[in-house]
């Protein structure tokens, strides 16, 4: 991941430097070399993360690519506030790093995962949900498309609900490879601290409109957004929903920027179809081909 900035890119070597010294770890060993179990720890994972994505959304903007509408899907929302001028790149990153650290403190009191579940039977799913486990230790974490929502809490609670899902055939479960019960109530002491933590960070207005993961909706107000970010801790992120204001903003090109291609996906899943130009910015071939699109 990345290994063509960490080649030839100074300011994100600088930002690795930093998300390194906040997190206590070498993050560049960790994302070049491994190992997984310390790659996968959101106190390292995410303001890696974080840096990579602000690395090609630098090298973006400098090919004269700038964002109309900005969204960030869970972490990626961090991401999101620097890409419009919130906050900048390096308190992005310091962010990332306090949020990846409360979060794993959060999971290693109540340990827990999350689980993708594809479907055609969306509200069958939804109502399995409401009618079996109300009360029990699983939620609705990701709303990501109409035929694919993710649920998080207890290892047991999500053993249950992929049995039922399985046994009422409704569609299959995946287990994510994640570090613990991410968009859930679980995560409430680390949201009360990372909400406190937070208010000593300094937040500007959007210079370009960002839609929020658990309203779905836009916000200017720097004091309303603060109480956004935290809130996605605990909170389900509604991509879908985000997904349905975007395809009514007229003609657009998509630029998904960092590792992957999941988000591509689930913009074809909720209706992104051919009109719509989708780029993944991950590597400097990615970069050019975004400027010719643009």
């Amino acid at each position: 991941m990345a290994s063509d900035l960490f080649k030839a890119d100074a300011p994100f070597r600088e930002l690795i430097r930093r998300a390194g010294e906040r997190a206590g770890s070498d993050l560049e060993k960790i994302c070049l070399r491994g190992p997984d179990r310390e790659l996968t720890r959101a106190k390292n994972l995410q303001p890696l993360l974080v840096c990579v994505s602000l690395g090609y959304l630098r090298r973006l903007v400098e090919n004269g690519v700038l964002p109309g509408k900005i969204l960030g899907h869970s972490l990626g929302e961090i991401s999101a506030l620097a890409a419009a001028g919130i906050v900048s790149f390096e308190t992005a990153v310091d962010i990332a790093a306090k949020r990846g650290e409360l979060m794993d403190a959060a999971a290693a009191r109540v340990p827990g995962g999350m689980a993708a579940v594809i479907s055609i039977e969306r509200d069958a799913v939804l109502h399995l949900l409401a009618r079996k486990f109300a009360g029990a230790q699983i939620v609705l974490a990701n709303d990501n498309a109409p035929n694919q929502i993710v649920v998080s809490g207890g290892v047991a609670a999500l053993e249950q609900f992929a049995a039922c899902v399985a046994a009422e055939k409704l569609g299959r479960c995946r287990r994510l490879a994640v570090a613990g019960p991410w968009h859930s109530p679980l995560m409430a002491q680390a949201q009360r601290e990372f909400s406190s933590w937070l208010d000593t960070i300094e937040f500007r207005a959007p210079r370009a409109q960002l839609i929020f993961n658990v309203t779905a909706a836009p916000e200017n107000d720097a004091q309303k957004i603060r109480q956004l970010i935290a809130r996605n801790l605990v909170e389900p992120v509604l991509w879908r929903t985000a997904m349905a204001a975007l395809r009514g903003a007229g003609k657009l090109s998509l630029f998904e920027i960092g590792p992957g291609r999941v988000l591509s996906c689930l913009a074809r899943a909720n209706g992104f179809g051919s009109e719509t130009k989708i780029c993944n910015i991950n590597n400097q071939r990615g970069i050019e081909m975004a400027a010719r699109l643009d």
